[in-house]
């Protein structure tokens, strides 16, 4: 059996999943994949074993599309996806307890990788669907407000994977901005590890998108559950988290208050 565990991070393009990485890779046990000559060190693009093209990661498009809805008992559900992936990632890896890689498409991915890696942990990270849609629009050929029905579509597929999950945390980037010290409290428990100090500055980067685009009701209805409402609001959410020791869940739920 490989010495180390792997964390998927996953979320929309402009989530904050590349930041939430950043907060994890500082955690003490924890490597993360460095200088690599892919957008943003993502491992999707370092593996072999599942295609991924130009077609296949597209912001507002991947993760309502059904083939990247990627599950156990598929047609990757075999040990050699298994073992190509760890081939092609060992050399961006660093020997440590911990392995900690972020691609958007993680999102779409968390059944197959939990069937590939049963000791993997997962976290999902959402953002405001007005600031979604808003901070994607310079790639995206498409209206804001059909941009925020394909925020509310992707996350319903999440919300239905979420039950099949024996380990995953469910992060929104507005707490993380509003107190990025919880967050690391909260990502040191899930992964029971030290907790280790904030790296780097972080800023809330939703003023810049404030009245691009406001949710109609019915949007607004579909977003409540996640805590969002119109005009950027956002409510207070119980932490959500799973894990199948509940002394773990339970230390990160006292942590994120």
């Amino acid at each position: 059996m490989p010495g180390h565990r792997y964390i998927f991070v996953g979320g929309l393009h402009r989530s904050g999943t590349s930041l939430v990485t950043r907060l994890i890779a500082a955690l003490p046990g924890v490597a993360a994949i460095q200088g690599a000559p892919v957008p943003e060190n993502e491992g999707v693009y370092l593996q072999g074993a599942i295609p991924h093209t130009a077609r296949h990661g597209r912001p507002m498009h991947f993760a309502t599309d059904p083939a990247q809805h990627l599950v156990e008992g598929g047609p990757h559900d075999r040990l050699e996806v298994r073992e190509r992936i760890e081939a092609d990632w060992a050399r961006w890896f660093a020997d440590a307890p911990w392995r900690v890689e972020k691609s958007p498409p993680n999102l779409t991915r968390t059944r197959l990788y939990q069937q590939l890696f049963p000791l993997s942990q997962f976290v999902v990270v959402l953002r405001h669907p007005e600031a979604v849609a808003a901070a994607t629009r310079k790639w995206v050929e498409a209206d804001l407000p059909e941009m925020v029905d394909h925020w509310i579509a992707a996350h319903g597929r999440v919300a239905g994977d979420l039950p099949f999950l024996h380990s995953v945390l469910v992060l929104r980037y507005e707490d993380m901005v509003a107190d990025p010290g919880r967050t690391m409290a909260m990502l040191a428990a899930f992964l029971d590890v030290e907790a280790a100090p904030v790296p780097e500055a972080v800023r809330d980067g939703n003023a810049a998108y404030a009245g691009r685009v406001r949710m109609s009701p019915a949007q607004a209805r579909e977003a409540a559950p996640w805590g969002y409402g119109p005009g950027m609001e956002v409510r207070p959410r119980a932490v959500q988290v799973a894990h199948p020791l509940w002394s773990v869940a339970h230390a990160v739920r006292m942590r994120g208050g």
